[in-house]
């Protein structure tokens, strides 16, 4: 039985799915933990990521026989970079390292921000890789003169694979120097970020940019010895995780995904770019040729995790609380507590030292509405962002797909729901990064020579019967509720 294997190479952990390249089955799936990060300093070593792939690999045991095709999805905006050697030359800020927040600041105020907007389809801010690269040409100059190699974190696990130096457009677009309109780099958007001679001389140490059905090689001996999967097979592209969670949603334009994890996205499908000088919407491409305006926060499950804490609980009883708290009285107003949720700062606008807290405590607050009004803070965050996406031109009115780990909680589903005004769809797989990944090295890797274009894409996806879930409808008026916390997030700027 062919079989392909996706990798979600995450901030937390990698983890790899092996599926039936025919059906889509599920076969075997594993996974390596990363080293913990706290943010505002949040690094790993590229080497970390390589020896968890090859942990998570070597569960799938004889199963690695029969791999025919590997892709790799990766956490957006972590900045690598190699030496002549091809040794990484510190470890890798990521995307939740907001030391980068200043030099942010300054690249859009050299340039403004419409003109970054324009540029690169974003204006960049603390998580973006060209940040990061303006921060360390800032406080570790000699180390950047030494760079040879520019990686993003899915990069140098394709590299690790296939000795091939390239990126995907999606991935790519999360820099800060590239287009995703033209699919070029902006050369001279990069040398905002480097003193010195600018950015002619590192257009040879940026990744070749590979369409989405363009294979990036075949697995080295190397590789194959480190990992246990056959040489020679294909190695895709790879891409950025959220990329690779639309393709395992199977979203179709104007679709919607919510994710909730460490930090929450909100993003849609679209067959047009966006451009938004605000800053609050990132315009991405996707891994199929399209764009995938997103908006980010820093803080999800965590902050839920903390509030639990707190309560002396751990998350399933802090959803049990939130779903046990009396139903809202008024559609018309709200007066329970209302969490902010910028316990790590916040990333959209660029408010790394924001902080969070309950407006509107009393004496008679329960337990059960401190739960309830953690959840609804973190999903009210993220549902802004959906206004957000309207606002820059983002159809974003299809089915909104609830996925991360917190679309485990049933206080999570109900409250999304009920917040969103309509039903949401939480689909069946959990990892829906790594399907996306395996679903790419199945596109390259088909058999029935179909591979090529969009339409291959959604066909295979269709086979693989990707976007099938549970239909949540909601129980009760959210309105109130959202128009209290933008009241309590507003009075706190």
């Amino acid at each position: 039985m062919p079989l392909v294997v996706g990798v979600d190479s995450s901030t937390q952990s990698t983890k790899v799915e092996a599926r039936d390249l025919a059906t889509g089955t599920v076969v075997a799936t594993a996974s390596a933990p990363h080293p913990a990060t706290t943010p505002p300093v949040s690094e790993q070593h590229p080497e970390d990521w390589w020896q968890a792939l090859i942990g998570a690999l070597d569960q799938l045991g004889d199963r690695r026989g029969d791999v025919v095709a590997i892709s790799v999805a990766g956490q957006q905006h972590g900045l690598v970079l190699l030496d002549e050697h091809d040794e990484p030359l510190r470890a890798a800020p990521l995307w939740n390292d907001t030391r980068s927040a200043a030099a942010a600041t300054a690249l859009v105020e050299r340039l403004g921000a419409e003109h970054w907007a324009r540029g690169c389809g974003s204006v960049p801010v603390a998580a973006f890789t060209i940040a990061k690269l303006a921060w360390l040409a800032e406080t570790e100059p000699d180390l950047v003169a030494r760079t040879r190699r520019v990686m993003l974190p899915h990069d140098y696990l394709t590299w690790r694979l296939s000795g091939a130096h390239v990126t995907d457009r999606g991935d790519a677009s999360g820099t800060g120097w590239f287009d995703p309109v033209t699919n070029t780099y902006r050369l001279e958007l990069l040398s905002e970020a480097l003193p010195g001679d600018g950015a002619e001389p590192w257009a040879d140490r940026l990744p070749q940019v590979l369409d989405f059905d363009a294979p990036a090689g075949a697995l080295t001996a190397e590789a194959a010895a480190a990992t246990g999967l056959p040489a020679g097979i294909v190695v895709g592209p790879g891409t950025g995780d959220n990329m690779a969670a639309a393709l395992g949603l199977g979203l179709a334009p104007n679709d919607v995904a919510l994710s909730l994890g460490t930090s929450g996205t909100i993003y849609s499908v679209s067959t047009k770019p966006s451009h938004d000088p605000s800053g609050s919407v990132a315009g991405f491409a996707d891994a199929s040729g399209r764009f995938l305006p997103l908006v980010c926060t820093l803080n999800a499950t965590k902050v839920t995790d903390t509030v639990a804490r707190w309560l002396g609980t751990d998350a399933p009883g802090l959803g049990e609380l939130a779903l046990a708290a009396p139903a809202d009285t008024s559609v018309e107003t709200f007066d329970g507590p209302t969490l902010i949720p910028y316990f790590d700062g916040e990333r959209t606008p660029n408010r790394p030292d924001a902080t969070g807290g309950f407006e509107g405590l009393r004496n008679t607050t329960t337990r059960e509405a401190l739960a309830r009004a953690a959840h609804d803070g973190v999903l009210c965050g993220l549902f802004d962002g959906l206004d957000a996406l309207r606002q820059a031109g983002v159809a974003a009115d299809g089915t909104l797909h609830l996925i991360g780990g917190g679309s485990r909680s049933s206080a999570y589903r109900q409250r999304a729901a009920d917040l969103h005004g309509e039903a949401i769809v939480v689909p069946d797989t959990d990892e829906t990064v790594a399907t996306g990944a395996a679903l790419q090295a199945a596109l390259l890797a088909d058999p029935s020579g179909s591979n090529g274009s969009t339409n291959a894409l959604a066909t295979l996806s269709a086979r693989w019967g990707l976007g099938a879930g549970t239909t949540v409808e909601p129980q009760a008026d959210g309105s109130a509720v959202r128009a209290a916390y933008r009241v309590a997030v507003d009075g706190a700027a």
